[in-house]
């Protein structure tokens, strides 16, 4: 095994299990990252193949040559755009019909991107300002820093950080520029709040958190990927998403329960006049979380949440 490699999946083993009923022959991996996930999926399953999506060219580049895998440099915010024409190609009727069997979305920073200090993501290593998950986006992180005014600093570290001294940190932010690298901002952030802050856990964690999403915009990303991977899955198959805080989960646990609402009709009307057919269920109703074994083999992996939903036939 690699000792030092470019990802470590979450949930392998359970994303392959989840999948197991549809016995599934097109499945698109939205967040590809270092490919686990994907190889474990063309493992188990002889006649699959794999659309995969990432925004970030190295990991694209370091994809393998695989005649049943297609890499696509691409967010998965343009999910729609690609299933359209995936779904198009297959011939799957005209007009064009979902064609997918399942999507997994295993959201957030990769342990490459986290490792690597040039890419800034991390308050632990000395790096650029960058947080950019592709390097050809126009904002880096550094804008946010050194450029913003503070109320718009504030107002991400609280919307995206849930940071309760979102405003206090934000105003030692501006009053330390310029800051030149991500120590010199975890130690500014660290600065800023109480000593008894400082005992829990780090008190940048959330602020890299909240910059980097916006950065990357990865909440819109994240709700487009996942009307799309609904709109484009065929009955009966799956969508999966693997989150790792409470913001994204929320947006996956509100879709999925949406999806599943029926009829919304009063209780007492003799028939459904409202027409509301339910387009998702639920056959896994909590989220699964890693088992204590891989939390003590990857301590990444223990704030991940492993969400699933059905189409449903209609």
């Amino acid at each position: 095994m690699d000792q030092n490699p470019y990802h470590v999946p979450v949930m392998v083993d359970e994303v392959v299990e989840m999948l197991r009923p549809v016995d599934p022959r097109l499945i698109i991996d939205a967040t590809y990252g270092g490919g686990g996930h994907s190889r474990a999926l063309l493992d188990a399953f002889p006649n699959l193949s794999i659309v995969a999506l990432d925004r970030d060219p190295e990991a694209i580049a370091r994809g393998p040559a695989e005649p049943r895998l297609r890499l696509i440099r691409s967010n998965f915010a343009s999910l729609e755009q690609i299933a359209a024409e995936i779904c198009k190609g297959s011939g799957s009727g005209t007009p064009v019909s979902p064609c997918i069997d399942g999507s997994l979305f295993d959201i957030g920073v990769s342990s490459h991107q986290l490792d690597e200090p040039e890419r800034g993501f991390s308050y632990r290593r000395r790096g650029p300002i960058d947080m950019r998950m592709d390097r050809d986006a126009e904002l880096g992180a550094g804008a946010i820093v050194n450029e913003w005014p503070v109320d718009d600093v504030a107002d991400i570290l609280w919307r995206y950080g849930e940071e309760r001294m979102a405003r206090r940190i934000a105003r030692a932010i501006v009053a330390a520029r310029p800051i030149h690298d991500t120590t010199h901002l975890a130690d500014v952030v660290k600065a800023a709040v109480p000593a008894a802050a400082r005992r829990r856990k780090h008190p940048a964690r959330k602020v890299f958190q909240a910059i980097r999403i916006a950065v990357n915009n990865e909440l819109d990303s994240l709700r487009l990927g996942l009307e799309a991977a609904i709109r484009w899955t065929r009955p009966g198959g799956r969508v999966l998403v693997i989150s790792y805080h409470s913001l994204e989960d929320r947006i996956v646990k509100r879709r999925f329960a949406a999806g599943t609402e029926g009829c919304v009709c009063p209780p007492d009307f003799p028939v459904c006049t409202c027409g509301r057919v339910a387009e998702l269920r639920s056959p896994v109703h909590k989220p699964v979380r890693p088992s204590a074994d891989e939390v003590a083999a990857n301590p990444r992996a223990r704030s991940a949440l492993l969400r699933m939903a059905e189409k449903a036939e209609r």
